[in-house]
């Protein structure tokens, strides 16, 4: 099925991605490899919905679900990066899109899905913002839309990356670990609290959530330029 593509005027406060603007680069290559490992996470099948989340605020989930979409894009992929944060959205901003409509468009019935995707400048990624800011995130992200919502993106693209508010803040991030088939935690170097991610990891278990991963982000590593480390749980 085609997608339309809405006729906006895009706003102009783009962000930089290291592998759009890099992608030799070591950091680019250090999201190459957690996309790798993603991919060899199950053995059974592939991950085809996987959420990206955090504990707290400012720990670079929506930085790193969106250098990821991109590399799996450059791989070949047809993806689709929903931007779940429906409470501080940020995907707009790093793709240069408006947010007149959205996630949040679709789940009112305002928008069909297709309508409410937008092309990206990178070949094979598409992004879906998060529209509107609504009163009842938690409430529109565990309704039946939201279900035919992964459905039908199911059906149109290769994988679905959502971007989601913090674990420890609010539901929402709980809301959407039940429904993909992974989740990957990005924590601060430095930054966040041991108690925090265990904290962090019990609401995934709580929501019987795959937790395929943590990324260390802004680990300054002696003697390399890496800053990215992927490890499993």
């Amino acid at each position: 099925m085609a997608l339309k593509k809405r006729n906006n005027k895009p706003v102009n406060n783009k962000r930089t991605l290291i592998t759009m603007m890099d992608s030799k680069s070591p950091i680019s290559e250090q999201y190459r490899t957690i996309r790798t490992n993603i991919q060899y996470s199950t053995v059974d099948k592939n991950v085809r919905t996987l959420m990206v989340t955090s504990s707290g605020p400012g720990e670079g989930k929506s930085t790193t679900v969106a250098n990821l979409a991109v590399t799996f894009a450059q791989q070949g992929k047809k993806v689709l990066l929903v931007d779940a944060d429906m409470r501080k959205p940020t995907v707009h901003y790093t793709f240069n899109q408006t947010n007149t409509f959205g996630l949040t468009s679709v789940l009112t019935k305002q928008i069909p899905l297709e309508e409410a995707i937008d092309e990206t400048s990178v070949e094979n990624l598409f992004v879906l913002t998060s529209g509107p800011i609504p009163p009842n995130p938690a409430e529109l992200l565990s309704s039946k839309a939201m279900e035919q919502i992964f459905q039908k993106a199911e059906e149109l693209y290769d994988i679905i990356l959502f971007d989601t508010p913090p674990l420890l803040a609010v539901t929402d991030a709980q809301i959407l670990a039940s429904r993909c088939e992974g989740t990957i935690l990005v924590v601060y170097s430095g930054r966040t609290e041991k108690d925090q991610m265990l904290k962090a990891k019990e609401l995934l278990d709580s929501a019987q959530s795959k937790l395929l991963g943590v990324v260390l982000n802004h680990k300054n590593i002696k003697d390399t330029n890496y800053y990215y480390y992927y490890g499993t749980k």
